[in-house]
């Protein structure tokens, strides 16, 4: 039985996809694909963030063009059915198909790890053409230029998550500069060569400075616009998969707008947005809207990208986490360094890991699910000193907002403005929006927070949409140098109340109180203003 060289396992992967209720016909990718490899000695890298569909498409590169299986009643139904050189190219490729994330979990080192990988490969080969005379110990490329030259055949190798070995415990530098010289001695300008196609996280050129692998063209969901949508799902197949959920779901507990605040967001290079695919796909078959992304790798995932170098990022922290985006510039080839020292290194780490996005030259946090992540940071981190601080105000601001007490709103909003932190100007009603943000992040437990909402005739500054139905929905509005009396006043001239009443789409119930609140700061006497009014009880 073959382990690398034209398998079924890539068909029988694929193929469960398929079958799968969330399906997403991505086969439009083999397109771009099929004259590369009919051309020959081709080489693209394409990186993502973790749990966006790298393997799923790797399953249905080697699927396709595999001869291991005949996948024509599979791909058949699918869209690339028809297209140009389709039925030409389906399994006529000896497909190499390596996931270099796979290791023993007892291997100690990278001799093992990499020699348990040659020796499989040669095995295979020898197995598929035992008329040609091999030399005992040689190299794996001098079988496969062997074969090429007895046969004429090329090979199409699929490797998927290359840079995995780049965080086994045992690797080292010198192993790493061993793995891209056996990379570069197994594909680089070999006549035998039809397609790489290779996916990971990070991009090559991080460890891949000289020459070793400058054949492949990268791919990075910041800097190229190819290949963007074949990647996480677009806002129209979200909605192509919500119309599925409804017909088979009898609880329907998740909705459209849910989707999108949980799991979009990602910015690609050309311009379109994409959702997580896997949270997506996960919160539809479970019926709930949830971390399933994240819930891979806790919070502290996070801040050992911040940890080297707080001082730098905190007051970026509190913007993004008040949903606003920030200046930086993305470095890919930084992300994976062990000394993350300068804010750009480590934003540029976050947005390949994809914990935040980028766009324009400026990075946030996607959404919901990361949101949820960053808020669990910031108030678990003591080392995140005044940030920290008023995040664990957030739980009391709710509850005096909830009970209307607005000395203790007042109070805790003093405590804020007094703190170190060069922020608290208030120069701006940005300003003071990203300090109402913090103190009021406990509530993202519980709420949708929604900055800059359209609602009514205007945009209100705050909308907090509840989760559960009983729950009060909250407006709240700010003023620099005018009074909390002036924010409730717009609040209702401009009916941003009659947001509750549709949802957006949402045909959920809601039945708890509406709650109009404002907040001030004037300049001169450095005084804080809070008024609640409940423009609608429970009903």
């Amino acid at each position: 039985m073959a382990m690398y060289l034209n398998t079924s396992d890539g068909y029988v992967l694929y193929k469960s996809q398929v079958e799968s209720p969330y399906f997403v016909d991505k086969t439009k990718l083999l397109l771009e694909l099929i004259p590369l490899a009919c051309q020959g000695n081709q080489h693209i890298c394409i990186t993502r963030p973790r749990r966006f569909g790298k393997t799923v498409m790797a399953n249905m590169v080697a699927a396709y063009f595999g001869k291991g299986v005949d996948a024509g009643g599979l791909f058949d139904s699918l869209e690339i059915a028809g297209a140009e050189g389709y039925g030409e190219n389906l399994n006529q490729f000896n497909v190499i198909a390596i996931d270099f994330s796979i290791m023993d979990d007892g291997c100690e080192s990278y001799q093992e790890y990499i020699g348990t990988i040659k020796s499989l490969l040669r095995e295979d080969l020898r197995a598929a053409y035992p008329d040609i005379a091999f030399r005992e110990n040689s190299p794996v490329s001098e079988d496969l230029k062997r074969i090429f030259d007895r046969t004429g055949d090329k090979f199409l190798f699929v490797l998927d998550e290359w840079d995995a070995v780049f965080y086994a415990p045992f690797i080292t530098e010198a192993d790493k500069k061993s793995y891209l010289l056996f990379l570069k001695g197994l594909l680089k300008d070999k006549a035998y060569t039809a397609l790489t196609y290779m996916t990971g996280i990070l991009p090559i050129a991080k460890y891949s400075s000289g020459s070793e692998l400058n054949m492949f063209l990268e791919y990075t969901m910041a800097s190229e616009a190819r290949f963007s949508k074949d990647f996480g799902f677009t806002g129209a197949e979200v909605d192509m998969l919500y119309g599925r959920y409804l017909s088979v779901k009898n609880t329907r507990a998740v909705t459209r707008q849910g989707l999108k605040d949980w799991y979009d967001g990602y910015d690609t290079k050309s311009g379109v947005k994409v959702y997580n695919p896997r949270s997506v796909a996960a919160a539809l078959i479970n019926d709930n809207l949830g971390n399933y992304w994240t819930s891979a790798g806790p919070y502290d995932e996070i801040y050992y990208y911040i940890e080297q170098n707080i001082d730098d990022v905190r007051e970026d922290l509190l913007m993004m986490a008040a949903g606003e985006s920030v200046p930086a510039k993305i470095r890919e080839y930084a992300a994976a360094s062990m000394n993350l020292a300068t804010r750009d290194e480590i934003f540029s780490a976050m947005v390949v890991y994809g914990f935040l996005t980028y766009r324009g030259g400026r990075v946030s946090i996607p959404n919901r699910e990361l949101m949820d992540k960053f808020s669990e940071m910031i108030q678990k981190e003591t080392a995140l000193g005044y940030v920290y601080r008023l995040a664990r105000k957030s739980n009391r601001m709710l509850k005096a907002t909830l009970e209307g007490d607005t000395r203790t709103m007042a109070e805790i909003l003093e405590y804020a403005h007094n703190t170190e932190t060069p922020m608290l100007s208030y120069n701006n009603e940005t300003e003071l929006s990203a300090v109402v943000n913090l103190v009021y992040l406990a509530a993202r437990d519980r709420y949708r927070v929604e900055r800059e909402d359209k609602a009514g005739i205007g945009y209100a500054d705050f909308i907090f949409y509840p989760d559960w139905e009983g729950d009060d929905g909250i407006i709240l509005e700010l003023k620099i140098d005018h009074s909390p009396e002036n924010a409730i006043q717009q609040i209702k001239d401009r009916q941003y109340a009659l947001k509750f009443q549709g949802r957006m789409g949402e045909q959920r119930r809601f039945g708890g109180r509406i709650l109009a609140v404002g907040i001030s700061y004037d300049r001169k006497t450095k005084e804080h203003g809070c008024k609640i009014e409940v423009l609608r009880e429970c009903e």
